[in-house]
C-alpha cells in the first residue's frame, strides 16, 4: 500500500477523531474505516480494559470482521495481553512463529497491537489481524499508533 494511501486515511481517521463526540462512536466508525479501505486488515478491532477486574482483563469493545472467541483476555495472555501489560506496540510478521499468539482465524498471518493511553496508562489496544504475512510495515505501525492515540485523546476529553 502506497505512502500517499495511508496519508489519505490518516487523515480520514484524524477527521473522524474531531468530528466524533464520543470515544466509542469513534472506536466503531474507526474500525470499520480501517477494516474496509486497508486492504490487508482484516480484523480491526478495540480491546478496552475492564475498570476494577481481578485478575486484569481485556473486554473486546468496537470491531470489524469475523466473531473472535477472545471476547476476554486475561493480561498474561497472548499477543494482546503482551501489549497491554507492557505498553509496548507488538508487532507479529508470522503469527504461527509466535507462541504467545491466540487463534482466532486459521487465516491469520499476521498481527499488530498497539496500546491506548489515557494519561499515561494502558486502558485498552487496537488489534488488527492480516491474512498476509508481514502485513504492517513501519509505515503501518505508525498509522496504527496515530489511530490509537486518537481514541485515548477522545477518551481523556471524555473524563475518563
Amino acid at each position: 500500500m502506497s505512502a500517499s494511501r495511508i496519508e489519505e486515511i490518516h487523515n480520514e481517521v484524524s477527521a473522524l477523531a474531531q468530528n466524533l463526540p464520543t470515544a466509542r462512536e469513534l472506536m466503531q466508525a474507526m474500525a470499520k474505516l480501517l477494516h474496509e479501505r486497508m486492504l490487508k486488515y482484516n480484523w480491526v478491532g478495540f480491546y478496552m480494559l475492564e475498570p476494577g477486574a481481578q485478575p486484569p482483563m481485556l473486554v473486546l469493545g468496537a470491531f470489524e470482521g469475523a466473531m473472535t472467541p477472545h471476547t476476554r483476555i486475561p493480561l498474561n495472555q497472548g499477543i494482546c495481553g503482551a501489549a497491554a501489560s507492557s505498553g509496548q506496540t507488538v508487532v507479529v510478521d508470522d503469527v504461527s512463529k509466535d507462541p504467545r499468539y491466540l487463534a482466532c482465524s486459521l487465516e491469520t498471518r499476521s498481527e499488530i497491537v498497539v496500546p491506548v493511553f489515557v494519561h499515561g496508562k494502558v486502558v485498552g489496544e487496537l488489534d488488527i489481524d492480516s491474512h498476509f504475512p508481514a502485513a504492517f510495515t513501519p509505515d503501518h505501525q505508525n498509522f496504527v499508533q496515530h489511530c490509537a492515540r486518537l481514541v485515548g485523546k477522545k477518551l481523556e476529553t471524555a473524563g475518563h
